[in-house]
Order: structure tokens, then C-alpha cells, then sequence
């Protein structure tokens, strides 16, 4: 087994060169470790990734039906790496993240149009589903995890624990909100907005059927310009592609926006990109597009706010203040009435 540090094994996959050649270290998560050789970008996967999945993934992303829409990898087959999938992808240069009045609004709405509206019984198959809900689902654990009882101690003897006083004599993922719920702990309120949502949005059920190819986990940090003479926004991170409700991919900005993260303009700029491009969800131009949007934008919500108070607990540090904005959202969710019946697929 290789006994090298993950970044450095991933870089010497990635045909770097000689063991000690110069790499980026982009990314280290639970649910990934990415590195960049020069040109070449390596991702280890999750270890506990749905493998026949992923497999079925790489391939749709390297089909000729997505060139321009999904960055195509190096290699269409799975590797591994001390028990790992790892994948290899051309390197794109990612959104600036200082500078967020360039941001690729219209792009991200075009190219989530034409991912919808690729015929599904077209790709390599067969097409797992879309992992939205199964990612609220490993927040919402993660939350539990971070804010039990019995949660570890840290450093300082803190627990990470719902009423445990962290340093400063904060309680870690337990910020109050104002209003009507204010004195009630921001994990309760998560949960309790996570109740109003149907069983199958939590991941506590099959979905509703779809047949639309989803990305899954659309947010600016899954776009590059893309390698080649074009150069143009690719949509990258395929580990939630799948057959689902195309309404999911436009949840993230739908939530930002309800939530006050994200300014009209830019959201009427996606919006209209992607109705212009033919998206089949939000609706016909000029309609209101909450009927489909509100029930995933509610979820990214408690998505959001889940591992924003999880990572607060387990750091023992105060909420920063758009991760409050995103509990003070779930506040007001959690005094809705629950959606008993499941939303149609659009």
C-alpha cells in the first residue's frame, strides 16, 4: 500500500514527474482530495463513493452529447489510489473569487439548460440517480454528530455539543436567532426545518421519478474555463450527476437569493439565461418561478445552515455572518407546514 501522503501519491498519479515534483494542493475535504501537476488536475474520491456510480459518471462526462457543457476527463475509467477512486482532468481556470461582480451568472444558467435537456437514454448507463437528497441527508447526520451530548472534546475542553461553551464562552452550533424563535438553539431550529420538508427531499425515500440529467451540487465553484481554443465555462464535479428534478441545480442560487446572499440582478441574469437556453425548470420566461424552485431551495437552505453549524461546532468557533443569514432562513422555514405529499418532477 502506498505509504505516501494522499496529495503527494495523487500528484505522482497524475504523472508529475519525479517523487518530489512541485504540486497544488486545491482541495482536502471528507468527500475528496484534489491536486494540480502543471495541466493535470487528480482527484482522489470519497472512500466510501458509490464506485459502479462514479464509473457510470466519468463515462457520461466524457460523452461526446456533453462536450461543452461538462469539462471532459483525461481518462473516461476509474483509477485507484490506496483504496480510492481517483480520476484525472485537464486543469480550468476557476471563477475569481475576488472578484465577484465577474461572476458567470449567465454562463452557469446556459450551460445548466443544456445539461437538462441532454436525452438521458442517449448516455452510457444505467444513470444513477441525482445525489441532492442524499447530500442533505449526510449533513443533516454530520449536524447530530458535531452537536450530540457526547460529542469529542476539544483543545480547550469544549464540547462540540448543542449548550456546550466553547472558548470566548460562545456555545458552539447553538446561535440564537432573532425573532419569534429567538433562546432556541440553531440546531433545533435546522431540524425542525428539515421536518417541514418531504421524506424523500432528506434522503428518507425514493424520490419522485425524474428524467432529467442533474448536476447535483451547483454552485460558481463548479465552473472553469474550460482547456482549448474556446475556452469557455465547463460545469466540473461529477459525484452527484444523475437522473433527478432539474429544479435541484438551480437551488443553491434560488436559496442565496431568498436569503439576501445573492442580489437581484445576478439571480434575474441566471434565471433568464437559463429560461432563454430552454431550461425545462422555474418555469416559462416572465412566470414566477417559486412554485418549482421553493421546495429545493428550502433544502439547500437547511443543507447550508447543517454543515455551516456542524463545521462551527467542531471548530469551536462562532457562526460567520452569512452562514447565520442561512439558520436565520431556516427559522422562518421551520414555522411553514410540513410538505406532506411530494412535489411532481418538472
Amino acid at each position: 500500500m502506498n505509504q505516501e501522503p494522499l496529495p503527494a501519491a495523487l500528484a505522482a498519479y497524475a504523472g508529475a514527474g519525479e517523487r518530489g515534483t512541485p504540486y497544488e494542493l486545491l482541495a482536502e475535504r471528507e468527500d475528496g482530495t484534489v491536486v494540480r501537476c502543471g495541466e493535470i488536475v487528480a482527484k482522489a474520491h470519497a472512500g466510501d463513493s458509490d464506485r459502479a456510480g462514479l464509473a457510470v459518471r466519468m463515462r457520461i462526462a466524457a460523452d461526446q452529447a456533453l462536450a461543452g457543457v461538462l469539462l471532459a476527463p483525461l481518462r473516461p475509467e476509474v483509477g485507484y489510489l490506496a483504496g480510492r477512486p481517483v480520476s484525472l482532468w485537464p486543469y480550468g481556470a476557476p471563477v475569481d473569487p475576488e472578484r465577484p461582480e465577474d461572476a458567470p451568472w449567465e454562463a452557469a444558467g446556459r450551460l445548466l439548460a443544456a445539461l437538462h435537456r441532454v436525452p438521458v437514454h442517449r448516455l452510457p448507463g444505467p444513470v444513477p440517480p441525482m445525489r441532492g437528497p442524499a447530500k442533505l441527508a449526510r449533513a443533516l447526520r454530520r449536524l447530530s454528530r458535531a452537536t450530540a451530548p457526547d460529542a469529542v472534546r476539544g483543545r480547550d475542553g469544549a464540547r462540540s455539543a448543542d449548550g456546550a461553551r466553547g472558548p470566548g464562552g460562545m456555545r458552539p452550533g447553538t446561535a440564537l436567532v432573532p425573532g419569534p424563535a429567538e433562546g432556541r438553539p440553531a440546531g433545533d431550529l435546522v431540524r425542525a426545518a428539515a421536518r417541514t420538508l418531504p421524506a424523500w427531499v432528506r434522503g428518507e425515500a425514493p424520490a419522485p421519478r425524474g428524467g432529467t440529467l442533474c448536476h447535483g451540487d451547483l454552485h460558481l465553484g463548479q465552473l472553469v474555463r474550460g482547456p482549448g481554443p474556446d475556452g469557455g465555462w465547463r460545469l466540473i464535479d461529477v459525484d452527484d450527476l444523475g437522473v433527478g428534478i432539474p429544479a435541484w441545480d438551480l437551488a443553491r442560487p434560488a436559496a442565496w437569493y431568498a436569503a439576501g446572499l445573492l442580489d437581484t440582478g445576478a439571480w434575474v441574469r441566471f434565471l433568464d439565461s437559463y429560461r432563454a437556453a430552454g431550461g425545462p425548470a422555474a418555469g416559462p420566461p416572465g412566470s414566477d418561478p417559486w412554485p418549482e424552485l421553493d421546495l429545493a431551495a428550502r433544502a439547500l437552505t437547511v443543507q447550508t445552515a447543517a454543515l455551516a453549524l456542524a463545521k462551527s461546532a467542531e471548530s469551536h468557533r462562532r457562526l460567520e455572518d452569512v452562514e447565520r443569514l442561512m439558520v436565520e432562513s431556516c427559522a422562518r422555514i421551520a414555522s411553514l407546514p410540513p410538505d406532506l405529499e411530494p412535489q411532481p418532477p418538472s
